[in-house]
């Protein structure tokens, strides 16, 4: 119940009493003052008077109390101030002694003080040096790490003060956080971190540019070590073979001294070029590659590196894949573009093998394949400018050093060895125009002569030169004469050595032997058939090549065709393929000589008729003639004696074997019997010639006396060998056509017209007519027939009559046809 409650009850129980609790709670101080008095006048109406009543009445009791207390010790009052007057003077005796010793006191502790202040600013200092050591020996760490990192910064030592920022980064700045050194630094560090890699990055740009100038030297030393490698094994395999017995035959030298030879010369070259051995890492520094690389991989940035090191390198790649325009003209300029691609790919394999993912498989993979393309393009163009062998076996031979070069570095190689099978057939096209030129030299210096032969060595010589065997030559005595020319040989010693060149090409392409021979052969009969068969076929159509000459070139196409079997003997030794293989090619040097010596042949009679037509040329018949001169005519017998002493020629070649004899006497007789035919089919034009309208009998009894002439000289056997009157029936043709109009015997050759048994079969109607045509228009203007009018001018009609009959006879053949 709370105060006021508790006043209000007791006002209704008594109010007298109530108002001395009220009293009593005043004095008390014990309860809040505002709830009592609120009670005694909340509670009744008069309440306000009575309380007042009974306060006055309570204040007067407490004045008579205060009163009877200050009257009880009123006395002890007086008592005391009288003591305390009497103090009064000594208090101030006092006062002045205290003062005094408070003044002396205080004059003393001056000094006290100063000294006191002085240690307390020693103390307050010694506080703060204690502080400021405290707080030094956290920051020096900071500034002796800040400053090793400028220090490294001055050393480019970049990748030590990335490495350092991370340690001031995690350890040392958040230590002294606080402090604004610190925030200063911590600003500065990204711009460091960004400086560093400006810096790594133009060191790399440096590097990439260093080792495109250096790249024709990385190149030119690895492929010169890879080349060396290859001596080396080489020069031990070939001594291998020698131990196993493989015999190989070059340059008419056994295998023990030319292997020996070889053995001997790879090694004194081994000594000399005996000097340490030179890698990618002694001509390149490649630190600022490995050193960017660490940058940006602390940096976190190691894809932006890796992205932009392949551009740059792929850049590169391309502008050493781009040859020079005049890279074709010499080997320096193919060395040069091989031993900078070298270089580039010797680089990059490094890289890939000393590095974690700058470079992958995949990329070089990528790259090469890329590079592979281009170079096979560039290669193929550059290699069609070349007309040289000798440029194209060399330029071969460092595409052969430059794939084992880059195989030895894990890249596949085996588009360029297919290259090289492209290039090996060009290199063979230009080994045929070379050896065109050779052989064209060889037949301008000849002389289309017999080989004479002085003494024993002359003769050794030539045999040691050329594959000649003849039991009965040997038996002769010297001096004597071989029967080929002095081109043969040279030509067999041409061949052999086209087919070293040829062998040249094909080492070292890693093929078997056996396609090795395949290839030695196809180019051998590539040579025989098409070049030297061209250079025979433009030699015997040369218009200064006479018919004697011709006949020796017949000769010659002889020997080099038994010759071919030695020639694939030889290439049997170098390959050591039988020929018995099923594969193996044969040399088709039989059909080559063949048609040469059936050209030649076709060219002599094309010359002996060339030649009988200009003598025939210079006829000069007067067909008008009455009477003939009683002889043949001058050219006729200028004709005559020319084959006769041409025949001879032909005769009286050396026929050393039965085989040069029936070959000789074979070609003279076809000769003969083609010049005798050809000087009948021109007679027989003559006569026929759409221009000559008039023919006279004198004039065809002096052509008759010509065509005797012929005859004649057929019948005396211009060459020996003709059975019966074979070369006579050449001029069978004409000598009927002159007997028949000689004879005027017209009722015979029209009777038996048809008839097997015919004394004129060989009288064609058209020709007779023709000529009969030409003797009639004469007959009216010179009046040739003057005397058959005169005596029988019947035979006028019956010559009417025959040209008739003649006519019938040429439309019923026509008509038949």
């Amino acid at each position: 119940m709370s105060a006021a409650g508790k006043s209000g009850a007791m006002l209704e129980e008594d109010p007298d009493q109530t108002y001395e609790n009220v009293l009593a709670e005043i004095q008390s101080f014990e309860l809040p003052i505002e709830a009592t008095l609120r009670s005694v006048y909340d509670d009744q109406p008069n309440a306000h008077k009575k309380f007042m009543e009974k306060l006055d009445a309570c204040i007067r009791n407490h004045d008579k109390e205060i009163e009877k207390m200050c009257n009880f010790h009123h006395q002890g009052f007086v008592d005391a101030i009288t003591e305390l007057l009497k103090v009064r003077t000594d208090a101030e005796k006092l006062k002045v002694q205290v003062t005094d010793t408070n003044r002396r006191f205080q004059d003393a502790g001056k000094e006290v003080i100063v000294q006191t202040e002085d240690i307390i600013r020693c103390r307050i200092q010694q506080r703060n040096i204690t502080t400021v050591v405290e707080k030094l020996q956290l920051c020096l760490p900071v500034l002796e790490m800040y400053s090793k990192l400028k220090e490294q910064m001055s050393a480019k030592r970049y990748y030590s003060a990335l490495k350092t920022m991370e340690q001031l980064e995690n350890v040392y700045f958040p230590r002294v956080s606080q402090y604004r050194f610190c925030q200063l630094m911590i600003e500065n560090l990204p711009k460091l971190r960004e400086d560093i890699k400006e810096v790594s990055m133009s060191d790399l740009k440096d590097f990439l540019e260093s080792i495109r100038k250096h790249s024709d030297k990385i190149g030119e030393t690895a492929m010169k070590q890879a080349q060396q490698q290859k001596i080396f094994s080489v020069t031990l395999q070939k001594r291998n073979n020698v131990k196993f017995g493989k015999n190989i035959y070059i340059n008419n030298r056994s295998p023990d001294e030319r292997n020996k030879t070889v053995l001997k010369h790879a090694f004194e070259e081994e000594d000399e070029n005996e000097e340490e051995v030179l890698t990618v890492q002694d001509l390149v520094d490649f630190s600022p590659v490995y050193r960017c690389l660490h940058i940006y991989s602390v940096l976190g940035d190691e894809e932006t590196f890796e992205n932009y090191y392949r551009k740059q390198r792929k850049k590169q790649a391309r502008l050493v894949l781009q040859p020079q325009s005049n890279m074709h003209e010499t080997v320096d300029g193919y060395r040069r573009y091989f031993t900078q691609i070298v270089g580039f790919f010797v680089v990059e394999d490094h890289i890939l093998h000393v590095t974690q993912g700058l470079v992958t498989r995949a990329y070089t993979d990528e790259l090469w394949n890329m590079a592979l393309s281009k170079i096979i393009a560039v290669l193929r163009a550059h290699s069609s400018y070349c007309t040289d062998p000798d440029l194209v076996l060399e330029l071969k031979n460092l595409i052969v050093i430059f794939a084992d070069t880059l195989q030895g570095y894990g890249f596949p190689v085996n588009r360029l060895f297919d290259l090289l099978f492209e290039i090996r057939d060009q290199y063979n096209e230009t080994l045929l125009k070379k050896w065109a030129g050779v052989f064209r030299d060889i037949f301008e210096e000849d002389n289309y002569s017999p080989i004479p032969i002085v003494n024993e060595e002359e003769y050794k010589v030539i045999i040691s030169k050329f594959p000649f065997q003849d039991s009965d030559l040997e038996k002769q005595s010297f001096p004597k004469k071989l029967p080929m020319s002095q081109s043969v040989p040279h030509i067999y010693i041409q061949v052999k050595e086209f087919i070293y060149a040829s062998l040249k090409f094909s080492e070292s392409l890693h093929r078997s032997s056996t396609e090795i021979d395949d290839m030695l052969r196809k180019s051998t009969n590539l040579l025989l058939t098409r070049t030297l068969s061209s250079c025979l076929l433009n030699l015997i159509r040369k218009p200064h090549i006479g018919l004697t000459e011709l006949v020796q070139i017949i000769i010659n196409t002889t020997h080099l065709e038994q010759a071919c079997k030695y020639l694939e003997d030889f290439i049997t030794n170098i390959t050591n393929i039988s020929q018995e293989t099923v594969h193996t090619t044969r040399l088709y040097g039989l059909s080559t000589f063949k048609d040469a010596r059936h050209a030649a042949e076709g060219e002599i009679y094309t010359k002996l008729n060339q030649k009988i037509d200009e003598f025939v040329q210079l006829a000069d018949y007067d067909w008008t003639m009455s009477e003939p001169d009683g002889k043949a005519s001058g050219y006729l017998m200028d004709l005559i004696n020319f084959l006769r002493s041409i025949f001879q020629v032909f005769t009286h070649l050396p026929t050393n074997s039965n085989d040069h004899a029936a070959m000789s006497g074979k070609v003279a007789q076809t000769a003969c019997m083609s010049a005798c035919q050809h000087l009948s089919t021109s007679l027989m034009q003559m006569l026929l010639d759409s221009e000559l309208k008039q023919i006279s009998m004198g004039a065809v009894q002096q052509f008759n006396l010509d065509v005797i002439q012929c005859e004649l000289f057929a019948s005396s056997e211009p060459v020996p060998g003709f059975q019966g009157d074979t070369l006579q029936l050449a001029f069978i043709d004409l000598r009927q056509l002159l007997d028949l109009f000689m004879v005027w015997d017209w009722s015979t050759y029209l009777a038996d017209y048809g008839q097997p048994a015919s004394k004129y079969l060989r009288v064609n109607p058209n020709t007779a007519l023709t000529l009969l045509e030409k003797m009639k228009d004469t007959s009216k203007k010179n009046n040739i027939f003057a005397q058959f009018r005169k005596n029988d001018r019947d035979k006028q009609k019956l010559i009417e009559t025959v040209v008739k009959q003649l006519r019938s006879l040429v439309n019923g053949m026509s008509q038949h046809t």
